[in-house]
């Protein structure tokens, strides 16, 4: 709980900062996550998304499908 009472805390006071100040408090947390590692992107493994639709389009034809998505966006 301690916790929860100290970002309250935290969170009233970046509300009495201005918009400029609020700004580079964004920026100075946004390099220092960059610094720690923990807006690291990680790689996406294309290998396990292998067979994930399978039997989703069973059945249907490609040429069918494609046009139906098509008539849906117009």
């Amino acid at each position: 709980m301690r916790r929860g009472i100290t970002l309250e805390k935290i969170e009233k006071e970046i509300e009495r900062l201005t918009p400029q100040e609020q700004l580079k408090l964004v920026e100075r947390l946004a390099h220092q996550l960059r610094k720690t590692g923990l807006t690291m992107k990680k790689e996406l493994s294309w290998n396990k998304l292998y067979g994930l639709g399978k039997g989703l389009w069973k059945g249907e034809d490609a040429q069918e499908y494609v046009n139906r998505l098509r008539e849906d966006r117009i």
